[in-house]
């Protein structure tokens, strides 16, 4: 196992993330706890220290099961991290009864590692509002020996993550990220992994196979990197191309069953990062699978001064893209709550008056039409 150092401590750069353990009869809520208790004997058997749970993680039931197993070992065997849950804003002002519930639901005095949860366009103003006090108590937390690191995870913009940075920077001791070679200029990953850098904050992975949708490509983009590296299976190459960037310390990875496990360990037995020409063959195999599915908009903005409805276009598109290459998901519905309703997708009157000026000659008022009927 490779291990990274961060501070103090020793940090296996393979962490294993507890959202997706093995479950019965496909209810998420209902873990197998017999088949993870092997996983996690297999996983600290072969070097993995770092276990990552949430508040929300199979609807509450993934703080307990990782606190009952890992009772079974030292508590300086392991490293636990868990996530004060803003995803929900109801839980802001709840930030004191949900930590101790948390500690007591996994059964620890401290967590090793603790975060803001997803910071995003719908949940920043809260985060950042004095009247919470989550800033002020997690922080208490840490001095107080029962958070011995602080950070955040985020799923928001560019923007986002600058604003939260500049008012709560100085305290983050890391950063969670979903970071992968297709997000890295699909959803932004790049800019965000270099704002991380450029504050002196290390970053922890998530979603590095995003979702598994990067666990198997096509024959021949298969079949073009068999020629590069012919001993990689196509997952290791993700893993790889984040063992190519030197502010990445754990790559958390959502091990479902033992061959994802068994596949993962060896890849991270050593560190083979990518060439320059590697990553290029890579991410232009992201970008095409990209291009099969998204529409070209290159925010040009030409489109805005003719929408009479003054929807910021680009912006939906953005969001659309996402929505149709991940086939739903969570990240654009997200953002979009930060939206006035008159400003969503629904709202467009189908004009076409953007269609007229728009270069790349995109079908926007379909667009529009399309993403409101997949948001349901």
């Amino acid at each position: 196992m490779v291990f990274k150092t961060f501070q103090d401590d020793k940090l296996s750069a393979l962490g294993m993330g507890a959202m997706r353990f093995p479950v019965i009869d496909g209810d998420v809520s209902r873990i197998d706890e017999a088949k993870t208790e092997e996983m996690i004997a297999y996983a600290m058997e072969h070097g993995i220290n770092y276990y990552d749970t949430a508040w929300g993680y199979h609807e509450g039931n993934s703080e307990i099961v990782m606190g009952r197993i890992l009772g079974n070992y030292p508590r300086e065997s392991f490293y636990l991290a868990s996530k004060f849950p803003g995803y929900d804003l109801s839980n802001m002002d709840k930030v004191e009864e949900i930590f101790e519930k948390q500690l007591k639901k996994c059964g620890v005095q401290y967590f090793d590692f603790y975060m803001f949860h997803n910071v995003c366009e719908m949940n920043i103003d809260a985060y950042l509002d004095p009247k919470y006090g989550i800033y002020e108590y997690l922080v208490k937390q840490k001095e107080n020996g029962r958070i011995r690191h602080l950070g955040f995870s985020a799923h928001g913009n560019y923007d986002v993550m600058k604003r939260f940075l500049e008012a709560y920077g100085e305290d983050m001791e890391f950063c969670q990220l979903q970071l992968n070679y297709l997000d890295w200029t699909f959803q932004g990953a790049k800019e965000k992994a270099e704002l991380a850098e450029e504050c002196g904050i290390p970053v922890w992975v998530m979603e590095p196979l995003r979702g598994g949708s990067l666990a198997s490509l096509s024959e021949e983009d298969s079949a073009a990197l068999h020629r590069l590296r012919p001993e990689e299976g196509i997952p290791a190459w993700a893993f790889r191309f984040l063992q190519s960037l030197p502010n990445v310390v754990v790559t958390l990875s959502g091990m479902s069953n033992f061959d994802q496990m068994r596949d993962n360990i060896r890849t991270f037995a050593e560190e083979k990062p990518l060439s320059a020409e590697e990553t290029d063959a890579l991410l232009s195999i992201a970008e095409e699978m990209v291009k099969k599915i998204a529409l070209p908009c290159t925010a040009c903005r030409y489109c805005t001064s003719h929408c009479p409805q003054n929807l910021d276009i680009p912006m939906l598109l953005d969001l659309y893209n996402e929505h149709a290459f991940t086939g739903g998901g969570f990240i654009a519905p997200m953002a979009l709550m930060a939206v006035p309703e008159e400003k969503q997708p629904g709202a467009c009157i189908g004009c076409g008056s953007c269609e007229q000026v728009c270069p790349q000659q995109i079908k926007i008022s379909k667009a529009m039409a399309d993403f409101s009927a997949m948001l349901g």
